[in-house]
This record gives structure tokens, C-alpha cells and sequence, in this order.
């Protein structure tokens, strides 16, 4: 019993001088792990408001188009690019006003729009179909060299849209048989249930129109 209590009171001795020794570095240590997920929660916290806020915006952005009021949705866009660059909602508004932005004719800031939007979407597949509707743009705009490069620097993510959109710039770089070839490629790579199958088949027959005419 005694060598029981020596033990007991030597252990606990060997604990006291432990503590002594190393106490400050646990308080430390437990400190900075209180610090650590206080922060971690903070973060969280301050994420979660963000994304809230961004959120927020886009939704009035879109109740001021739903509502025609186009003027009123603007600012709430410049704000998501402005503050909120890393949100997905931010490329998304960005890339809805480029379409505004070409209907009112003004090519160049729809680019720019696509550019920033193409520049700020993680998503690969976003980023490749951003990318064809600056080509969509550059047609417009009377730049089917241009369109057709980036087209082809595009890859194969979306085949129909791109193969169709590569048509139009060869038809209108005057190539009209790689034009034909680049329209059956987009109308092979479409359901057959499709409604713009339609579309590409009224392409070709005028490409073959065209092609009686001049000959």
C-alpha cells in the first residue's frame, strides 16, 4: 500500500513538473486552436453573407429586365463585378448584358463584357461557351476571320453550336463548300429531334442556291 501511495504521489509529482515545464506552450497551443476555428467560422460566416448579397443582386438584376427597366438592373450588375468578381452569379449577369449591350449595337462592350465574363467562369464548359458567343459577336460585328480563329481555338465542347457557327464564317469568307461541311458536321452532331436542325438545313440549301446562281 505504501509503494502504491509513493508511486501515486511520485506520478503526480512527474505530472505537477511537467506542466511546469511545458504549461505555457499548451495554453499557447490550445489559444491558437480557439484562434483557428474562430477564424474558420468567421470565414464561413463572411462567405456566407457574400454569397447571400450576390445573390441578392442578381435577383433584383433580373426583376429590373423581367420588368424592362434595363437602366435599374446595370448597377446591380457593376456591383457583382465590382465586389463580388469570384461569385458565379458575377460572369452570369456580366455575359446577359453583353447580349443588351450588341442589340443596342455596341459591339466592342459586348466583348468586353464576354471577355471579362469568359475571364471569371470556373467551369471550363462556361468558359468554351462564352467563348462562342464572342465569336457570335465578331460576326456581327463583320469580323468572320476573327470568329472563325476563335472558333477553332475552341475545341469541340459544344459541336453543333460550333460547327454551325464555323459555317457562317466560311460562308461569309466566300469558302462555301467548307461551309457545306462545317453545316453537316453541326446537323450530325444535333438530336434529330432538333429544332435547329431546321435552321442548318435552310443554310445549306441557300449555300447550294447561291452555288447554281454563280455557276
Amino acid at each position: 500500500m505504501a509503494f502504491e501511495v509513493y508511486d501515486d504521489y511520485e506520478q503526480g509529482e512527474r505530472v505537477r513538473q511537467w506542466l511546469r515545464q511545458n504549461g505555457l506552450s499548451i495554453i499557447v497551443g490550445v489559444g491558437i486552436g480557439l484562434v483557428c476555428i474562430f477564424a474558420w467560422q468567421q470565414w464561413r460566416s463572411h462567405q456566407d453573407s457574400r454569397q447571400l448579397e450576390a445573390a441578392e443582386l442578381y435577383q433584383r438584376a433580373q426583376q429590373a429586365l423581367a420588368a424592362g427597366r434595363e437602366a435599374e438592373a446595370d448597377p446591380f450588375i457593376e456591383r457583382l463585378q465590382k465586389d463580388h468578381a469570384d461569385n458565379g452569379y458575377a460572369p452570369f449577369a456580366v455575359s446577359q448584358r453583353a447580349v443588351r449591350q450588341l442589340q443596342a449595337g455596341h459591339a466592342d462592350q459586348a466583348m468586353a463584357s464576354l471577355q471579362w465574363a469568359e475571364d471569371h467562369f470556373k467551369d471550363p464548359a462556361l468558359k468554351h461557351l462564352t467563348a462562342l458567343r464572342m465569336a457570335q459577336v465578331e460576326l456581327a460585328d463583320g469580323k468572320a476571320a476573327d470568329a472563325l480563329a476563335r472558333i477553332d481555338a475552341v475545341g469541340a465542347e459544344f459541336p453543333g453550336l460550333a460547327q454551325e457557327l464555323r459555317g457562317d464564317a466560311l460562308s461569309r469568307l466566300k469558302r462555301p463548300d467548307e461551309a457545306r461541311q462545317a453545316y453537316q458536321a453541326a446537323m450530325a452532331a444535333l438530336d434529330e429531334q432538333a429544332p435547329q436542325r431546321n435552321v442548318l438545313q435552310m443554310k445549306i440549301d441557300d449555300l447550294a442556291t447561291a452555288g447554281k446562281q454563280g455557276a
